[in-house]
Formats: C-alpha cells, structure tokens, sequence
C-alpha cells in the first residue's frame, strides 16, 4: 500500500506562499508591508509569519524597516551586477548537466511549460511568466541532481524576481527573454553545449532588460 505523503506544516506552507509572493514580484522592491497585513493576505498565524519573513530575511529577500513592517530590497546596479555574475556562472552549467540527463518525458514536460510561457507572453499577463518562466529553468535544473547549486540558484531568483517584475511592468511583455526554443531544440538534439549557451543568453537578454530599467 503506497504511504500516504506526510502534510507539509504550517510554517513551511506559509514560507511557501510568500517565497512565491516575492518570486513573482507581487511584492515590489521598496514596498514595505506590516507583518499585520501579511498575516491577513497569507491568512496564516503570527507564528507562522514571523518565521517565514524570519527565513526569507536571512535569504536577503525582505529586510526590516521598523514598525513591524518589512520590505524586498531594492536592487543596486552593482548588486544586480553581482547577481548577473553569479547566476551567469551557475545556471549555464546546471543546463549542461540536466541535458546530460534530461529523459524524453521531462523534455515533454518543459516543452509544455515553454507554450505557457509563450502564452502568456501573448497575453500580456506578467505574473504567470514570471511563474511558468522560473518553472522552467528550475524543471531543467533540477534534471542535473546537483542539490547544492540548485539551492544557491534558487536564493538567487529570490533576489531578482521583483526587479524583473518592475521591468515588465514599464516594457510589458512583448521583448521578454525567452531563448527556451533554441533549449529545447537542443535537448531534443542531445545537444548539452548548445542548451548551456541557449540558457546563458536567455539570462544575459535579461538581465540587460532589467539594466535599462533601474537606469530608467
């Protein structure tokens, strides 16, 4: 009999939720909230709040600004440059290693997410691809097994996904990076060099993007 899976708690369901919540830039750099009002947008208990904002400040994604109310920080150019240097150094060689090991269905199943991508890029709907758009670098990544850096990767889309909502918001969706078709050609081609060199540009593209927005 296959076992029933364990119920997550509520402090890691709430983590989630507002992890998620600054992912997808529904909080904006600069925006300061009271943990109050957290508490009735998650619909979670003190406790719970306190512990995830608790985590998600050592994680650098919100800061304290006093008053019981916290904020995401906005993004320097230095730091964004920092951020660039980082995620260009690790995530390319993520691709690498998942498309060594990527099997027919998980290229299936990142095609899927590529056409919601697509979709919503069509649509002009910001919020779902910056979802499906993270679902589909960390589906990739995830092929590669390598534990570690997927962790350090995924800190890091914590720190930039409200800055990439910010430059949607003032460019729309229309010149969003989207290099995931020539990922996929070559995942289908058995290809891992080209889907390194595909996933560099798709971030690089992006990170240029959101360059002239914070200097706008």
């Amino acid at each position: 009999m296959p076992a029933i899976p364990a119920k997550q708690p509520e402090h890691q369901i709430v983590y989630q939720r507002l992890r998620e919540m600054i992912l997808c830039g529904e909080l904006e750099p600069g925006q300061a909230v009271t943990i109050q009002g957290l508490i009735g947008t998650l619909g979670a208990g003190m406790t719970p709040v306190r512990e995830a904002i608790r985590r998600l400040t050592s994680e650098g994604a919100l800061e304290f600004q006093g008053n019981r109310r916290v904020s995401v920080p906005v993004l320097t150019l230095p730091q964004l440059d920092e951020l660039a240097f980082a995620r260009l150094a690790l995530e390319p060689q993520l691709a690498f290693w998942g498309a060594e090991k990527v099997s027919t269905e998980q290229i299936a199943r990142l095609t899927e997410i590529d056409n919601e991508v697509n979709r919503a890029i069509a649509r002009g709907d910001v919020k779902a691809y910056l979802t499906k758009n993270h679902q589909f670098h960390a589906e990739l990544y995830a092929a590669s097994g390598a534990t570690i850096m997927i962790s350090i990767a995924d800190t890091l889309w914590l720190r930039m996904g409200p800055s990439l909502r910010v430059m949607c918001g003032r460019f729309g969706t229309s010149n969003l990076p989207d290099m995931h078709e020539d990922a996929l050609s070559a995942l289908r081609d058995g290809d891992a060099a080209r889907v390194r060199d595909a996933i560099h540009a798709d971030i690089a593209q992006g990170f240029d993007q959101i360059r002239a927005s914070l200097s706008s």
